[in-house]
């Protein structure tokens, strides 16, 4: 579950954050086939350093938010890849707000979002993989990170993905929430956050530094140059 850790809030970078959120995922240390996937871009940087710590492989599952049409920033829902499978999770309050005050045009509208990012998510495989395939999942230990939980959107849709590649046991985990994440233990087996429920209004508001993380950064903690 969420847990607090012995840490000077707030993280100085993503590095840092990864470093952490490692000792706090301690006790998974040595599992036989254990798995870090990362959310690109900003979580791949976390999950890179805490494979390296725990000794893990490193690889990515693809997930791209489905903004609301007239907020983009605000998650309407979000669209994952992993291993081949996709999923799609909703924040039915959100959506149900937007249809009814869009009128007979909200569907389509909605719909565009979706396709664009659908697009987007394919776009982002090529690039994240390759010629070189996604690491098997089936039966094994994995842990899903990100370098933060606002909504829960995101991570849920990852989740999803994952799970139904049949993991042998599943971790939703990140560095922060800016809220609480009940909902992410109905996804997951076991949530771990060493700073949960922040009361902080963005996830780039736990870290001194919070730069854009590059498709090239990305490419280079996969392996891919």
């Amino acid at each position: 579950m969420a847990q607090q850790a012995s840490h000077p809030f707030p993280y100085a970078d993503r590095a840092d954050a990864g470093r952490v959120l490692a000792g706090a995922l301690e006790g998974y240390r040595g599992r036989s086939g254990l798995l870090v996937l990362g959310l690109p871009r900003g979580g791949v940087p976390v999950a890179a350093e805490t494979a390296r710590a725990l000794d893990a492989a490193l690889d990515v599952v693809l997930v791209r938010k489905v903004g609301h049409p007239r907020q983009p920033e605000l998650a309407a829902g979000a669209v994952a890849e992993a291993g081949g499978a996709s999923a799609e999770v909703w924040n039915e309050g959100i959506v149900r707000s937007w249809l009814s005050s869009a009128g007979p045009r909200g569907p389509g509208s909605l719909d565009a979002v979706l396709a664009a990012e659908r697009e987007e998510l394919q776009r982002r495989t090529r690039i994240f993989r390759g010629n070189r395939g996604a690491q098997a999942i089936a039966g094994r230990t994995v842990i899903v990170v990100d370098d933060g939980i606002a909504t829960g959107a995101t991570m849920r849709a990852a989740l999803s993905a994952v799970r139904s590649l049949e993991p042998g046991w599943l971790v939703a985990a990140a560095p922060m929430s800016c809220g609480p994440v009940e909902a992410l233990t109905a996804a997951a087996d076991d949530v771990v956050i060493p700073w949960p429920d922040s009361g902080l209004p963005a996830v780039g508001s736990a870290y001194r530094r919070f730069g854009q993380t590059s498709e090239d950064e990305v490419r280079r903690l996969l392996g891919l140059g």
